[in-house]
């Protein structure tokens, strides 16, 4: 009987020993774990911090810059909200024609000029003009006043291309449409900018843009270079 208590406190010292092992090796590891982890996770606090501090400076910075001209929702009318800017110095490069070229420079915002059935009637306008063809790049471009219409890596002129068909995408309710609203703009240009309105002139092409995420196949597709149109077109 004596043996047998022996025996049994024997085994639970090796148990407890065996406990005792595995719960220190937990603990070496646990402080092995953390001497490691520990200078990195310092690391990355470290550099989270400066890009905080580094992005509030920035923005610190733009508000010296930055102008809002109107928030979302607000109905900019009958007024245009203008934000003077210096004019280009590229004016003084080239002849002056008084009364056309601009004395004062600046971004305006109006919500007077078309209405919202009008700009819902010009993009269904503008969307079926481009459903006929459409660049094999990013952008696509529809010209009513030239007839000018990407098509894969060209251009065509719907007028000459279709025919009389394009009577069939295109009425003359679209057409006169786009002449009112052209010269609307033009209008409320002249007068904010104290120009001539019959001394203006838009460039041509004036177009519909249609921009997706295809990657661009030509020149043509890449329509974030600088660049001015210079060339007259009868």
């Amino acid at each position: 009987m004596a043996l047998t208590q022996r025996f049994n406190k024997r085994v639970l010292n090796d148990t407890e020993i065996e406990k005792k092992i595995k719960r220190g090796n937990a603990l070496r590891q646990r402080s092995a774990w953390r001497g490691s982890w520990g200078p990195l996770a310092l690391v990355l606090l470290a550099v989270c911090v400066f890009a905080v501090a580094a992005w509030l400076y920035g923005t610190s910075q733009d508000d010296d810059i930055t102008e809002t001209l109107f928030s979302h929702g607000e109905l900019i009318y009958p007024h245009p909200r203008v934000h003077a800017i210096q004019c280009s110095e590229d004016y003084e490069r080239y002849r002056r024609f008084p009364g056309c070229t601009p004395q004062k420079c600046g971004r305006a915002v109006t919500d007077g000029v078309v209405t919202r059935e009008e700009a819902q009637a010009l993009r269904r306008l503008a969307e079926r003009g481009l459903a006929l063809a459409g660049s094999e790049g990013g952008a696509s471009i529809l010209d009513l006043h030239s007839g000018a219409l990407s098509m894969r890596k060209q251009f065509v002129n719907i007028y000459r291309y279709f025919g009389d068909q394009i009577m069939d995408v295109f009425t003359q309710e679209d057409f006169q449409l786009y002449r009112d609203v052209r010269e609307r703009i033009q209008a409320v240009i002249a007068q904010t900018f104290g120009l001539d309105p019959t001394l203006m002139y838009l460039t041509k092409p004036t177009f519909f843009s249609r921009i997706n995420s295809t990657a661009a196949k030509t020149q043509h597709d890449e329509y974030w270079h600088p660049h001015i149109d210079k060339v007259d077109k009868a």
